[in-house]
């Protein structure tokens, strides 16, 4: 088997890369580990930045998007019963967020795949990178007890954090940066209308609360606590309990409980690789990065790798310009510190860090208080909130 560009994982930066690569005539084939029952079975947060769906745009899938999308013009911060709201389109000249799951743009980006009779390979165990540093790379895997091989030109990592790709790039090239947070978030999904029309971040002293939603009639809440903490031990009374507890009275009292239909913990670290390319290796989304999902910068963030690297094997093919992936790396990793650092910053002012009761505390009331009264500070937060330039 072979195409010109083989793609390790099927989430939504491989599947996004097959199709925008595909509507340039560029041949590739993706190898997903897990089944695509599984993959679609993932339930994760979809706060899109305009670039995010400008891209879908590009790629010929966003007609649900734009049909079903919620589009929110502004986002709100609650520091105990204080609420300030954020006007994102005022404040960045007219650009906007839109609420639109994940699960949604991977399910949209298979139905593309499809039509086009797009190379996918779900079930592909052991994938296994070869010659990544010479001209003629070719990838080996398993499909149903079958040996396979797929030839190709280039490979890209779209993986994950625990995929082989980035392991495939020797120690003394590969340098880590991480910080791993003392807690996570416990979040619950369910069939209840929303509290908010746009979401609600909140740092109260018991601790932070996203209040989010992905429709009418469904809605998607979280709280903070430990990071190794148990989903299983929490019953539904009990985190409607935690919740009210954490956001501002006024909102609370709106609040409409019922049962979860879904209910996980997601520990929060901050995590980059570099350098994102080794040969004819490149890694993008969360196998090169990891953000905390406060700023909800993951998604965006994969699609802002997938946007540089399509652009840049699209100039390699069609003009024989090499710049484009010779500087892949340097150029994703410059805006990639800057969500790292933004999702940082949100990170710190929301949440209770068990080390800075006292001080910690009063610097994020302070925080807090400049925040709402600064048109400046405002326009910053809002500015990386709607997603910075690709």
């Amino acid at each position: 088997m072979r195409a010109q560009v083989g793609i390790i994982g099927g989430g939504p930066s491989g599947l996004l890369l097959s199709q925008l690569l595909h509507l340039q005539g560029i041949s590739t084939a993706v190898l997903e580990r897990r089944s695509r029952a599984h993959v679609l079975g993932r339930i994760r947060a979809g706060v899109l930045e305009q670039g995010f769906q400008n891209l879908m745009r590009q790629a010929e899938i966003a007609q649900r998007m734009d049909r079903e999308g919620q589009v929110h013009t502004g986002v709100n911060i609650a520091y105990q019963e204080d609420r300030l709201r954020i006007d994102l389109e005022g404040l960045t000249g007219g650009k906007t967020v839109m609420v639109y799951g994940q699960t949604e743009v991977t399910h949209d980006l298979y139905e593309a795949r499809d039509a086009l009779d797009g190379v996918v390979i779900d079930e592909a165990e052991d994938v296994t990178p070869h010659d990544l540093q010479s001209d003629t790379p070719y990838l080996t895997f398993r499909k149903d007890g079958a040996e396979e091989r797929l030839d190709c030109d280039f490979v890209i990592g779209c993986d994950g954090f625990h995929g082989v790709s980035r392991q495939c790039i020797p120690d003394d090239v590969l340098q880590s940066f991480e910080r791993v947070y003392p807690f996570g978030w416990l979040g619950v999904l369910s069939e209840t209308p929303p509290v908010n029309e746009e979401l609600i971040y909140a740092r109260h002293d018991v601790g932070f609360a996203l209040c989010s939603l992905r429709g009418p009639q469904l809605s998607r809440y979280y709280v903070q606590v430990k990071a190794d903490e148990n989903p299983d031990d929490w019953s539904d009374d009990a985190f409607w309990e935690r919740l009210k507890a954490t956001i501002p009275a006024e909102v609370a009292q709106r609040l409409v409980t019922g049962p979860s239909i879904e209910k996980s913990v997601a520990p929060l670290r901050s995590f980059v690789a570099e350098p994102l390319r080794w040969g004819r290796l490149f890694l993008a989304g969360d196998a090169a990065h990891i953000v905390p999902p406060t700023g909800a910068k993951g998604l965006n963030l994969a699609a802002s790798d997938i946007q540089y690297l399509s652009s840049a094997l699209i100039d390699w093919y069609k003009k024989g310009d090499s710049s484009g992936i010779d500087n892949y790396s340097a150029r994703a990793l410059k805006r990639v510190w800057k969500a790292e650092r933004f999702s940082w910053w949100m990170t710190s002012l929301l949440h209770r860090f068990p080390e800075n009761e006292g001080f910690g505390d009063r610097i994020q009331r302070a925080e807090f208080d400049y925040l709402a009264s600064s048109k400046a500070a405002q326009t910053v937060l809002a500015e990386n909130y709607v997603g910075l330039p690709y």
